[in-house]
């Protein structure tokens, strides 16, 4: 398409289009193969993926077929989705609209279309009754392109590790849940990050694994943020799970400190100092506040020490709140324990 080229060349932006074989056969499958595209081109860093400016787009064709037969009818395009979504819905759309107007003896006419995502419908665009409408003839300013096995094998060697090796790796590697490392293998980013802070971390990894997942990914979500938009590097967020690890802070506490960092883009040990929020380990500190609690409510300690074990967290939670939330919850437990077994 001698237009096309022309345009790749004066704005100096490649372009990449990949033409599949007509094997899909649902919505389904075929967002779900739009996202393993990305999800490799992602990985290969050859692009940005943004949809949304026009990085990585969709044209769609649909065509329907007699059921138990293998021909395929006349098929439609749907040009420019530029989401997976888009993708999905587009062509669900388009299978009903066709199926109704084969359903009541008309024809499909060959047509490129347009979705339109408000209104949740494809319109046309411009009509193509034959192949030759779309001006193919082959450019004379190309020669053709020969690539020969020894090239291929060399750039399959250089090639990074994909998604399904290193979801294997993180699995057998850093000892993670399977479906952990699935999540976070799923973006080449939250990939990095994650080795990136288990290089520098010494604890369980699947810590760092639970908390990508839920408190960082969370934020990013929320606010819409890119990994490196967040403002917090791999190292500060291993030394904020290393101070769990080692006692300074509760999980409970280390939620607000990962809050402190994201907004006042300080450094973990500076915000614990700051705030006070050192983690109490004091025995005796916490069994004075225990002594408190359980004088303070006689009828609880008696319905626990009638068999509702349940009330434990009760007490727990009494405990954890006249201590701020700093009271160390193992130590809590254990002493809790045992100064009931006394009554």
């Amino acid at each position: 398409r001698r237009q096309r080229q022309m345009c790749i060349r004066d704005s100096g932006t490649p372009l990449l289009e990949i033409v599949s074989e007509p094997e899909l056969s649902s919505p389904e499958e075929a967002r779900a193969y739009m996202q393993k595209i990305h999800q490799i081109v992602k990985y290969l860093e050859i692009c940005d993926g943004n949809m949304q400016e026009g990085s990585f787009r969709c044209d769609a064709n649909v065509s329907l077929k007699p059921k138990g037969t293998s021909e395929l009818g006349t098929r439609t395009e749907i040009k420019n989705l530029n989401s997976f979504k888009f993708v999905e819905k587009a062509i669900a759309y388009e299978i009903v609209r066709q199926e109704e107007l084969l359903n009541d003896g008309k024809v499909i006419i060959q047509e490129t279309r347009l979705y339109d995502s408000n209104l949740n419908e494809t319109r046309i665009m411009r009509a193509k009754e034959e192949e030759n409408d779309y001006r193919y003839f082959p450019d004379p300013d190309l020669l053709p392109l020969e690539i020969d096995q020894s090239m291929i094998e060399e750039i399959r060697s250089q090639l990074p590790e994909f998604f399904e090796s290193k979801v294997q790796r993180f699995t057998n590697d850093f000892y993670i849940k399977e479906s952990d490392a699935i999540m976070i293998a799923n973006t080449i980013e939250l990939a990095r990050y994650f080795e990136e802070v288990t290089s520098v971390f010494d604890g369980n990894n699947q810590l760092v694994a639970s908390w990508i997942l839920t408190e960082l990914l969370s934020v990013i979500n929320r606010d819409d943020l890119s990994i490196d938009q967040l403002g917090v590097s791999p190292k500060s967020f291993a030394k904020l799970l290393q101070r769990i690890t080692d006692g300074t802070i509760s999980g409970k506490i280390a939620k607000d400190v990962f809050a402190s960092m994201i907004k006042d883009k300080k450094e973990v040990d500076d915000i614990i100092k700051s705030k006070g929020l050192e983690q109490i380990s004091d025995v005796n500190e916490i069994e004075s506040v225990i002594v408190e609690v359980l004088k303070s409510f006689p009828d609880q300690l008696q319905e626990y020490l009638d068999g509702k074990k349940k009330i434990l967290g009760f007490f727990v939670g009494q405990v954890m709140q006249r201590t701020q939330g700093r009271a160390n919850p193992s130590l809590v437990n254990e002493i809790l324990k045992e100064k009931i077994k006394k009554n």
